[in-house]
């Protein structure tokens, strides 16, 4: 494996982390929440493309920052995973883009997050929407369109 692929691999592997914690934080907040329809609504909330693009680098600012998650990222590749991550977003959101990375299991196995690493990596996506001005209804909908993912991020 080169280097970029093995960046790019930790990229996903981040950005995975990253979304199981958004839903683990969407599934403990958002409990009473009606139930997750695919409109684009929460795409257009989120700002549609250019909104997703600085939520995302936002968000790989976050991590950068992070002692506890940046090690995950070490041999990431930054323009991978920004791609990645904003396909998802776009698609999880109900924009008009497809996601072309890998799943969500694939991406994170064999990397031994844990729980505790999940959440912090929520804690640093709603850190991200917060810096940019996400209100907290739509971060709480994107969290728990999120929130599926977590399963397929942890423990794995």
């Amino acid at each position: 494996m080169t280097r970029t692929n093995s960046q790019a691999s930790s990229l996903l592997r981040v950005a995975t982390t990253t979304i199981a914690i958004a839903l683990t934080t969407a599934t403990l907040h958002l409990t009473g929440c009606a139930s997750v329809s695919q409109d684009a609504s929460l795409y257009r909330a989120l700002g549609g493309e250019q909104g997703i693009a600085r939520l995302v680098d936002r968000f790989m600012e976050e991590i950068s920052y992070s002692e506890e998650i940046a090690p995950f990222f070490v041999d990431t590749d930054p323009d991978r995973f920004r791609e990645k991550l904003s396909e998802q977003l776009c698609n999880i959101s109900g924009g008009p883009c497809e996601y072309t990375g890998d799943s969500m299991r694939d991406s994170h196995a064999g990397i031994s997050i844990s729980e505790a690493d999940f959440n912090r990596t929520v804690d640093l996506l709603i850190n991200a929407m917060n810096k940019e001005g996400v209100p907290y209804p739509t971060q709480n909908r994107l969290l728990k369109r999120l929130a599926p993912m977590r399963k397929d991020i942890i423990y794995l």
